[in-house]
């Protein structure tokens, strides 16, 4: 009896097990929300929306080849650990590690960009903008099963709440929220820090030097410089109008002279592109302070000028502007 038993036994605790599974299979998934759920939570993990320039884009992620071609995020993507596919590498600035990087595919420049180079690196995420806005389309030809995401600052929104938005959305993609917070937190603190310092009574010029002239930066509209007049609400020392020239706007250096500014702010695009490849090039301290036309201007006389980053013309992230505002408050804690 005992060995006819043990047989039956086993046949029917197998068959129980059998019939718990079955049961719990069946229970799991009875109403069909079982298995959705779970498609959901699984679909929810491997992408995220994220509301660029041109609407929403959903990203799947992590993203396995990425192109960059907007010079404003460069520097967060680096920091970050982000591989890159492609990118534009005569636009990235000298002191990125992408730069050097020979896996890199270079992109050329916006003037002759090899956009076909993108085909070969078969991106699912480009992140797009800056120089080269103009070609979202033929990128959106060249890669069509990529996401295409544009988080460039956009015209007549605040500047500093677009760079936020963009190292916040960077932060979403990459997985890097922490990081972009702390960005966002050290960017306002700088900017608390100018605007502290600052004396609204001061009048103020914005200035691009290039090619060995002074040119005018106009508040509000001119590159680089214009946008730092309406984040800090400074008071402009002259307010003839400008464009977003990246040489900045002719107005004669006796004009700005006549202006008596008692501050000015600089940027010295030759530096980022020419300071150690031509022998033409002047450091923009150098024309400011040897200008005979502004050698009795107040900001001059003084030593009251906050030049932007060397690098800035192909850098102009958040950590750039952050650097320049507290720059900026050093200079006029210590002129206090």
């Amino acid at each position: 009896m005992p060995t006819q038993r043990r047989p039956l036994l086993a046949v029917t605790a197998v068959s129980t097990v059998l019939a718990f599974g079955l049961v719990g299979c069946v229970g799991g998934d009875s109403d069909g929300k079982g298995s959705t759920d779970a498609a959901a939570k699984e679909t929810a993990a491997s992408s995220v929306e994220i509301e660029d320039n041109h609407g929403t884009q959903k990203v799947e992620v992590p993203a396995k080849s990425v192109v960059a071609t907007d010079n404003r995020t460069f520097q967060t993507l680096s920091d970050w650990g982000v591989e890159l596919a492609a990118a534009p590498v005569d636009l990235i600035a000298k002191d990125n590690p992408y730069k050097t990087d020979k896996s890199i595919v270079n992109l050329g420049s916006h003037n002759e960009p090899d956009l076909e180079a993108v085909v070969a690196v078969e991106p699912d995420l480009v992140i797009n903008g800056q120089r080269f806005a103009s070609y979202r389309e033929d990128i959106r030809k060249l890669a069509p099963d990529a996401a295409i995401v544009e988080l460039d600052p956009r015209e007549g929104k605040p500047f500093d709440e677009e760079l936020k938005r963009q190292v916040e959305g960077l932060g979403k993609i990459f997985g890097h929220e922490e990081d972009a917070r702390k960005l966002v937190e050290d960017f306002d603190a700088a900017i608390a820090r100018a605007k502290d310092a600052y004396d609204p009574k001061d009048g103020v010029i914005g200035v691009i030097t290039s090619g060995g002239e002074i040119n005018y930066a106009a508040p509000g509209t001119g590159r680089t410089v214009g946008p730092v007049f309406d984040i800090l609400g400074l008071t402009p020392a002259i307010e003839a109008d400008g464009s977003t020239d990246h040489q900045g706007d002719d107005l004669s250096v006796e004009a700005i002279a006549a202006a008596k500014p008692d501050l000015m702010i600089v940027l010295d695009r030759d530096a980022a592109v020419s300071a150690n490849t031509s022998e033409a090039y002047v450091p923009s301290n150098e024309l400011l302070v040897e200008s005979k036309a502004l050698k009795n201007v107040p900001a001059v006389e003084n030593d009251n000028i906050v030049y932007f980053p060397q690098l800035t013309y192909v850098n102009e992230g958040i950590q750039t502007y952050t650097a320049f505002f507290n720059d900026l408050a050093d200079k006029l804690e210590a002129n206090a």
